[in-house]
């Protein structure tokens, strides 16, 4: 039986590395929000919300593996972000222990990708979301 998959067992990757990855046939899995990836996102990232925000607050997309299996393949190699790193952190040990298995999580998320200066010249409040969910 195999042992399920903890945060300790993702692999994280700056930002510079996620960029190099990129180049490299490693595909963008973008966890954020629909709102938050309309405003900016990676070139070629694809969208599957990991949370949605609901009046109550943020809850669980319930369909996100079914989702994610719609445009990845379980040996995709992925970069996976979100904002600020955490949604996406959860994201990939669910990825994980749904048997993907080249999974990277971007540390610092988006707002790390933006302040890096990987999102063109638009002002950095254009780009990212302020974030109050820090993990």
């Amino acid at each position: 039986m195999e042992t399920i998959k903890k945060s300790e067992d993702v692999a994280n990757v700056d930002v510079y590395t996620a960029k190099g990855l990129l180049t490299v046939s490693h595909r963008y899995l973008d966890v954020r929000t629909e709102e938050e990836f309309k405003k900016s996102h990676v070139e070629n990232a694809v969208n599957v919300p990991y949370m949605f925000s609901t009046p109550d607050g943020r809850v669980k997309n319930p369909d996100f593996l079914t989702q994610v299996a719609a445009v990845c393949n379980k040996e995709d190699h992925l970069v996976v972000g979100c904002n600020s790193g955490g949604r996406s952190l959860r994201a990939c040990v669910d990825l994980l222990n749904a048997g993907y298995k080249n999974v990277n999580n971007m540390e610092g998320g988006y707002s790390a990708w933006v302040d890096k200066g990987f999102a063109g010249d638009k002002p950095a409040e254009e780009l990212k979301t302020a974030c109050k969910f820090r993990p």
